[in-house]
């Protein structure tokens, strides 16, 4: 949606959930040789200023990259995320987020290539401002679904496709499937990070059905719940990933229970993390 700016939202638990697993699954790539392609949907302006503004005003990140930076001990398996938050600031005081265009720009290699969409141009603006001098990104402001479609498959001919919208408008899940099971058309091999949001609609639900339904192999889901479903508003959030790579599954299945006791209310329900399909 053009008017939605994630200014408002980074670093939240969402974007701790969100991009822990797209921190995995670059690192899963970097494990070969083979170059990879990162390819975005909607890609923000890359990289958050907490005290901005936008931060400030909800403060959302308190609630998620600020708990991840306060916990005296953090599981093995958060070496490579914290790492790159760690990078982004100085004398151990947190002021900035990276957000998933730039942690996919700090994992990412000479021969790898990112290619990001947004449609905001203030957010574009910022985006080319901090991908200037990187001749491996190439920023485009266009609609994410086609520009992605549009470069697919990619060259190099392994990596990730990152959708998270925003869903401020209700067909976007409609939307979001029916362009996962085109892209994946395309691009069989590659693998796919799909974000949603957990609402008392319960809109992801049939989002999710279609996608299992379509014939597509090797789905894995994984939500993480913060607050109870009764307060309103997102209390939770939710990642589907089309042929991720070996063993991220079981670092979800490891981590996100020390994420839920972290960030979640007590009464928030316990993570689900399951194979929708098989092999």
């Amino acid at each position: 949606m053009l008017s939605y700016q994630h200014g408002y939202h980074a670093g939240n638990f969402a974007d701790v959930h969100k991009h822990l697993i797209v921190t995995w699954i670059l690192e899963s790539l970097n494990a070969k040789s083979k170059p990879w392609s990162y390819l975005e949907t909607h890609a923000g302006c890359a990289f958050y200023d907490l005290s901005d503004e936008q931060a400030l005003k909800t403060g959302e990140f308190q609630e998620g990259v600020a708990k991840l930076w306060g916990a005296k001990k953090v599981p093995a398996e958060l070496t490579g995320y914290m790492s790159l938050i760690k990078n982004a600031n100085a004398n151990n005081n947190l002021a900035f987020y990276p957000g998933s265009p730039a942690i996919a720009k700090a994992l990412s290699r000479d021969a790898d290539r990112l290619a990001i969409m947004e449609l905001h141009p203030g957010e574009v603006r910022k985006l080319k401002a901090y991908f200037y001098q990187d001749e491996n990104v190439a920023v485009h402001q266009r609609d994410g679904y086609e520009g992605v479609l549009a470069l697919l498959p990619p060259k190099p001919n392994r990596g990730l496709v990152l959708i998270d919208p925003s869903y401020e408008v209700k067909t976007e899940y409609q939307q979001v499937a029916k362009k996962v099971v085109q892209m994946h058309k395309r691009w069989p091999n590659g693998s796919f990070a799909i974000w949603y949001p957990l609402l008392s609609a319960e809109l992801h639900k049939e989002m999710k059905a279609v996608i299992v339904k379509s014939g597509i192999r090797r789905i894995y889901c994984s939500e993480l719940w913060v607050k109870p479903e009764a307060v309103g508003g997102m209390f939770g959030s939710g990642m589907l990933l089309v042929n991720p790579p070996w063993q991220i599954d079981e670092k979800i299945q490891s981590v996100t229970p020390w994420l839920r006791q972290l960030l979640g209310h007590v009464c928030a329900k316990e993570p689900l993390s399951e194979w929708l399909v098989p092999e």
